[in-house]
């Protein structure tokens, strides 16, 4: 079998040669993404697995995969909003995503970035930088007296939810399906309970019609202000422009964002500084304000499993099967 991967990093080359050896496919591996004018490399390819978060939603792209007898797009994240599912019914192709690949790498950093937000650290580098080593007005709370929101309580919001629980905190979360088995790790309440509740909002809910900017001007006002947000998820899911007013208002305490609603102009990429938008300028000088360039997956343990997970997802469309992670 022959497989053309789109967007390949290069930590992943290892998984990839060796997934390949171990099953005896034939993997090409380029770094460019899945558009119009790359569609035609996969021409003379049995299967496709793409990684990107640019939109992949021009016909052109679904009809030349479907006249090569390609069947499938297997999306190798979690986020898979960059597709047409219709498009991609229309021409006999099935998306499939990776629904779970190390949903603890994404729940650590988020608590890595909540921790640091929590102890101040920001302000202590900002003060430090300018010769001040006092600790007026900085004291800090510690994580096992605080309430932690978790919206989305799937795979990700699930893990995240367990840790928290592990150092101590209370965990409520706000999810339509209430999943027995996290029961000892969380209350399930309605969305305006926990954004007036948590000291700490994270979210991990997949970016929908429904769900984008559901964190806006007025579910941020329900916050504490004493409250941070957490978005390890989808920069769509939040009103940016909202969420800087809030933040210089002091409508909330702060906020860790491993994406952002327009990380397709800059994020993966080196840019020169004028490139850089306006609003991650004005979040980036803001000592209560995190930012990591959509790297919370970016651990061994999560990029072997996407690797392998994807490539089996491939082989087992190709061969007429079904695959658990189908998504039409």
């Amino acid at each position: 079998m022959k497989i053309i991967m789109y967007s390949v990093l290069a930590e992943e080359r290892p998984y990839i040669e060796a997934w390949a050896q171990k099953n005896g496919h034939e993997v090409t591996q380029i770094t460019d993404d899945l558009t119009p004018a790359t569609v035609e490399l996969a021409n003379g390819y049995d299967g496709i697995d793409i990684q990107q978060t640019i939109p992949t939603k021009d016909p052109i792209i679904y009809q030349k995969l479907a006249s090569y007898g390609i069947k499938q797009i297997t999306a190798r994240m979690v986020g898979y909003e960059m597709l047409d599912l219709d498009l991609a019914t229309q021409y006999g192709l099935t998306v499939t995503n990776i629904p779970a690949y190390s949903p603890r790498a994404i729940a650590e950093l988020g608590l890595t970035q909540a921790m640091r937000l929590i102890r101040q650290l920001g302000y202590f580098d900002q003060r430090m930088e300018n010769g001040d080593f006092t600790w007026n007005g900085m004291i800090s709370r510690e994580i096992h007296d605080l309430t932690v929101g978790v919206i989305g309580a799937g795979h990700i919001g699930g893990a995240t939810a367990q840790i928290y629980t592990a150092l101590g905190a209370h965990v409520i979360a706000n999810d339509p399906v209430h999943n027995v088995e996290l029961a000892p790790f969380l209350e399930y309440v309605d969305l305006d309970t926990l954004l007036t509740t948590a000291d700490i909002v994270t979210i991990h809910t997949p970016l929908t019609d429904e769900t984008e900017n559901i964190i806006n001007a007025k579910t941020l006002q329900q916050m504490k202000k004493t409250a941070y947000f957490i978005n390890m998820a989808r920069g769509g899911l939040v009103d940016t422009q909202a969420l800087i007013v809030a933040l210089q208002q002091h409508e909330i305490a702060g906020a860790a964002l491993d994406t952002l609603a327009d990380e397709n102009l800059f994020f993966e990429h080196q840019v020169t500084p004028d490139q850089i938008p306006a609003d991650y300028k004005i979040l980036k000088a803001m000592p209560n304000v995190l930012i990591s360039p959509h790297s919370a997956f970016f651990t061994n343990t999560a990029i072997k499993n996407i690797v392998e997970i994807g490539l089996n997802d491939v082989v087992t469309i190709v061969s007429g099967k079904k695959s658990a992670n189908a998504l039409n």
